[in-house]
């Protein structure tokens, strides 16, 4: 963000949801969605200023151009959220992906490494994923 508007802890849970967007370079309608509903319903955001989700984004952009982009985008998330949101932010991250019906490849990837920079232990991941899983099933 910048020095006189630092990043949030809802920047970073929105952070998150569009890294895990980009990272298949392929941002689909359904995570869209997902991250709006997300914005504008959930109680952690309710104080956001979804004004703020463009310049978020931008940042996320520009730091996955670059080659420790991912580290440095890392770094920012964790100052900005306080600990007792990591498993939200994973689950949030679980659902986006979720989203279009498929989770593989770089998503996956991305997820693997949010467990890793949020140390969501491997339990705990499994049960989030899970129910991300079950939330996006279809009927066919």
């Amino acid at each position: 963000m910048t020095p006189d508007a630092p990043m949030t802890a809802q920047d970073a849970l929105a952070a998150l949801m569009v890294a895990v967007s980009a990272s298949d370079e392929t941002i689909r309608t359904a995570e869209l969605v997902k991250m709006s509903n997300s914005i504008n319903n959930l109680p952690v955001f309710a104080e956001y200023d979804a004004e703020r989700l463009p310049r978020v984004s931008k940042m996320v952009f520009e730091l996955l151009e670059q080659e420790d982009g991912l580290e440095a985008l890392f770094g920012l998330i964790r100052d900005a959220l306080p600990e007792r949101l990591f498993e939200t932010a994973y689950a949030l991250s679980c659902d986006v992906a979720a989203a279009d019906g498929a989770i593989d490849g770089a998503e996956a990837r991305m997820l693997e490494e949010i467990r890793y920079e949020l140390e969501i232990d491997r339990l705990h991941a499994a049960a989030i994923e899970r129910g991300s899983r079950a939330r996006h099933m279809t009927l066919s």
